[in-house]
């Protein structure tokens, strides 16, 4: 499995921060790679909270559902299917308080399909990967900062 570390760190309450990441239906309002995220559960937080999103270029997808919830501990998505070429992804999250801002840390481990052809796309996709989740991050950054 391949893993992206990125973390930032965020000048308001744990609490918004945990709301906007542990809710499912909220990632398209900050996330702006995002064009829709859909709870497809009742329960739109805490394990076997789950969503569909669609990715702003109106071709991929994603569902995943949270298998981890330690409320401003220890959140993680697991990926349930997608439109990509990923066999298994998870990405977790866990909260710092660093003075007065909250360093948000993200792990995603993925593995990808396709064996040692995956392994090369994995190679070729991690900068963009990585560039997606700045911008998700600066986005969560950018909303719960707002007073």
């Amino acid at each position: 499995m391949n893993s992206l570390y990125n973390e930032i760190e965020i000048s308001a309450p744990i609490d918004k921060i945990w709301d906007a990441l542990a809710v499912v239906d909220k990632l398209d309002s900050y996330d702006p790679t995002i064009k829709k995220s859909l709870a497809t559960t009742i329960n739109k937080s805490g394990i076997g909270a789950a969503r569909k999103v669609e990715m702003l270029d109106g071709k991929n997808w994603f569902e995943e559902s949270c298998t981890t919830y330690e409320k401003n501990k220890a959140l993680t998505y697991t990926l349930t299917a997608c439109s990509f070429p990923v066999h298994k992804l998870y990405h977790e999250y866990s909260f710092e308080q660093v003075g007065d801002k909250v360093r948000v840390t993200q792990k995603m481990n993925i593995q990808m399909k396709y064996g040692l052809l995956g392994k090369l796309m994995f190679a070729m996709l991690r900068p963009k990967w990585n560039s997606g989740i700045k911008e998700f991050l600066g986005g969560l950054k950018q909303i719960t900062e707002k007073q």
